[in-house]
């Protein structure tokens, strides 16, 4: 059977703040600057969630990307926007929020909810510029 690739797009904003437990204080504002800022910050951040299967023979579908959608929003958007994530997701109490650790958090969230039969591979936007893949 033919694999095909089917990619959904959402988006959510959420502000953090870039900080290593295992830097000083100052260590932290030299390495992460204005993303070190004591009072947090913000991104319009964008994720594409690609999955990879075989074409349905009955539906033609590789995945229902209604369905998707409501996973990706249900399980991600709700949970992610306008929320602070360092003070607000339990995920990051102990963990960095940066865009690597971000999109593995989202990847384990989804990975639960998504048959394992589909490979499952997310890009997420921090900016236009700066974005990072899982797995890569």
């Amino acid at each position: 059977m033919t694999k095909v690739a089917v990619y959904r797009k959402e988006h959510f904003n959420a502000a953090h703040r870039l900080h290593s437990s295992f830097m000083s204080d100052a260590e932290n504002a030299a390495y992460f600057g204005k993303c070190n800022s004591p009072n947090y910050h913000g991104h319009n951040y964008e994720i594409i969630v690609k999955l990879i299967g075989e074409v349905d023979p009955k539906t033609r579908y590789v995945f229902d990307m209604k369905l998707l959608g409501e996973i990706i929003k249900q399980e991600i958007v709700e949970r992610f926007d306008h929320k602070n994530l360092n003070l607000d997701l339990p995920e990051f109490k102990n963990l960095n929020p940066t865009a690597e650790n971000i999109v593995k958090v989202i990847y384990d969230i989804l990975r639960k909810k998504i048959d394992s039969r589909y490979e499952l591979n997310l890009r997420l936007y921090e900016t236009e510029r700066n974005f990072v893949e899982f797995p890569s």
